[in-house]
């Protein structure tokens, strides 16, 4: 319809009943809602709010726009989004389960992390589980995320993802296709879904049952051409299911970040500029033991155990430190992406000379 109307939405919006009609799939209902959409939407209600709450509305012409976005077969017309990041650099998306476990969190963590910190900026649609451990993991070393919501962007879901949802607006961007007041349905998911895998130059999923919404991500991006990773799991848990039937169907299995970049196989110059490290003012710095500034207590607890030459194991860590397997594996997991400690053959862990 956009491209018979001279690829204008605004000449959409201004065509009558009788040219809508003219196009090609476009019948009577879809025409006559077309025609009279005032009667349905409150465009100054629209933009008072838009000023409001800081969001901008970006068409596909626009600075900010994905480019690959625009590449799919039903990109959206337009995008609100809040934050400051325009997409200069590539996306890769990380998806998964709500339901998740601890293996499957710290391991979207830990990619997050790591990707953001080579450069890309991690694209994931802020549900609870493998989303916002993406997220998380990119914040965590000043990296750009961008979340893709399946509501009006004036919506927190899940509620409890509030503060994450500002920090991505500090740091990276949210976006959304839809109104504001719009909430969460089985069709609003799907779309989002469609937008997370169709910005991306590759989409990681890291846990899912085989009818997770994470699967309708990894169907679109194998429509849209994009890559696809599936990270394997415990072959007795059923949010490794969906990951394992994508491997068994084509999806590359995913074990590092290295089988992204070998598979992007980017020249030098097109690769994304790693961010910058921040200045360790610990009085280890300078002597490669790894960036200790903003440790947290937890981190700060299990470095202190790994002190002169100790070699310890989880256990260990757990019975010194007194903290909780989900702590000291966390804990652990962002020691070694700082560069503080390096895990040995044996399991156990030592701090980095």
């Amino acid at each position: 319809m956009l491209g018979e109307l001279g690829g204008d939405p605004r000449s959409v919006l201004g065509a009558d009943v009788g040219r809508l009609s003219q196009i090609k799939g476009v019948g009577p209902v879809i025409s006559a809602s077309i025609a009279g959409w005032r009667e349905h939407f409150d465009l100054a209600r629209e933009e008072a709010r838009m000023a409001q709450s800081g969001a901008t509305f970006i068409t596909a012409g626009d600075v900010g726009y994905p480019s690959l976005l625009k590449e799919i077969h039903d990109p959206p017309i337009a995008l609100y989004r809040k934050g400051q990041y325009e997409f200069g650099a590539p996306c890769v998306a990380i998806v998964g389960s709500r339901r998740t476990t601890l293996y499957g969190q710290s391991v979207a963590k830990k990619l997050g992390a790591e990707l953001a910190r080579l450069g890309f900026c991690v694209v994931s649609g802020l549900a609870r589980g493998i989303d916002t451990a993406a997220h998380e993991g990119a914040l965590s070393v000043g990296g750009k995320t961008a979340a893709v919501l399946g509501t009006g962007i004036d919506l927190i879901y899940p509620p409890e993802n509030l503060e994450l949802y500002r920090k991505i607006e500090a740091e990276g961007a949210i976006l959304s296709e839809f109104p504001f007041g719009r909430r969460a349905d089985r069709q609003s998911f799907a779309m989002r879904n469609r937008i997370v895998s169709g910005m991306s130059e590759a989409v990681v999923v890291v846990e899912s049952d085989v009818s997770g919404g994470a699967m309708i991500t990894a169907r679109f991006a194998g429509e849209q051409g994009r890559l696809l990773y599936a990270v394997p799991g415990r072959i007795d848990q059923t949010s490794s299911a969906g990951c394992h039937q994508l491997i068994r169907d084509g999806a590359t299995l995913l074990t590092s970040v290295d089988d992204i970049l070998s598979e992007l196989n980017y020249l030098d110059g097109l690769r994304p500029a790693p961010i910058g490290e921040k200045a360790d003012q610990s009085p280890a710095a300078g002597s490669g033991a790894g960036n200790r500034e903003g440790l947290t207590a937890e981190e700060r607890s299990v470095l202190a155990q790994l002190a002169n030459g100790a070699t310890l194991g989880v256990d260990d860590l757990m019975a010194a430190t007194g903290l909780a397997s989900a702590q000291v594996s966390a804990a652990l997991m962002m020691l070694e992406l700082k560069r503080c400690i390096v895990k040995r053959a044996d399991g156990s862990f030592e701090e980095r000379g």
